[in-house]
């Protein structure tokens, strides 16, 4: 069978306004192009895990409202399983506001509507699934209380834990220690280590900062340069191709539904981690969220 993966997340719509540069405090932009696009970092992970050839399945939460029936639908056309999916009645879907600039550096806000009321009372349903999973893949848009609950529930069956801290804030070390992966970047691993990571060197140190605090091994994202590997006998910096960047908004997303995916097909860390690199070098030169997300058969 095709491994399981389970990504538990949230689901945004993303409202993008492409201009010269990212306005000041005060600033008004005129000029600039507008257009909308499925995301959320839950459910870019997911799509782009899909898109790359994972079995995945997606436990979000969105409201009763277009926002959330189009972000279903458009999941399941990717041959996502949503049977886990959940709908507030009185909540709004989340919604991102989002400024792109001409280089490709963006700034964002979320409304995280339905997400901030996915709870464990919503995971009963899926319990079986999530102790079934062959990895399982979390981010920081959802509460901690959902989060620490799908964790126990994986450790109590020894499943594999992705974690993707972002947005970050300090975790308490009882889940850290459940985590066997944890994928920060740069910004991400200093808010985690309290080290002020500025170059390969510090950033070296931020992860071993991290490891101490009980995670098997952690990847630093760190853009153009690549992605770090610091691990049990291993330490190594994958470089990421060189390309031109059009829209960097999801390739930290994208980075890890792929790197999910190489796990889930056993491939080794390295190898793994460049896969990723290569999935998120693509997706940068694409507008667009989940629309950025690569297939398979373009890597």
């Amino acid at each position: 069978m095709t491994p399981r993966i389970l990504v538990v997340g949230s689901s945004n719509t993303d409202m993008v306004i492409n201009v010269r540069h990212l306005p000041k405090p005060g600033e008004t932009i005129l000029g600039g192009s507008f257009f909308m696009n499925a995301g959320g970092k839950g459910a870019n992970q997911a799509v782009a895990a899909a898109r790359l050839g994972g079995n995945v399945i997606l436990i979000a939460k969105t409201g009763d409202d277009l926002f959330g029936k189009q972000a279903v639908g458009l999941f399941e056309q990717e041959g996502i399983d949503t049977r886990y999916m959940v709908t507030d009645p009185t909540a709004p879907s989340g919604v991102a506001l989002i400024t792109v600039d001409k280089y490709g550096e963006n700034c964002i806000a979320v409304a995280s509507g339905a997400n901030a009321t996915l709870l464990p009372a919503d995971l009963v349903p899926a319990e079986a699934a999530i102790q079934q999973a062959d990895l399982i893949l979390m981010q920081l848009e959802i509460p901690l209380e959902t989060i620490t609950r799908v964790a126990a529930l994986a450790a109590s069956n020894n499943i594999k834990i992705m974690l993707n801290p972002a947005p970050a804030y300090a975790l308490p070390s009882a889940l850290l220690k459940q985590i066997s992966l944890l994928t920060p970047n740069e910004t991400e691993a200093e808010i985690l280590s309290g080290v002020h990571v500025t170059n390969t060197e510090t950033a070296k140190q931020a992860a071993n900062m991290i490891r101490s605090q009980g995670v098997e091994t952690v990847v630093i994202t760190m853009g153009k340069k690549g992605a770090l590997i610091m691990a049990d006998g291993l330490e190594a910096l994958i470089p990421a191709p060189v390309v031109t960047a059009v829209d960097t908004t999801a390739a930290g997303d994208i980075f890890n539904g792929a790197l999910a995916v190489a796990l889930s097909e056993k491939m080794p860390i390295r190898e793994a981690v460049d896969f990723a690199c290569r999935a998120a070098a693509l997706s940068v030169t694409r507008l667009g969220a989940q629309s950025s997300a690569p297939y398979r058969s373009e890597l």
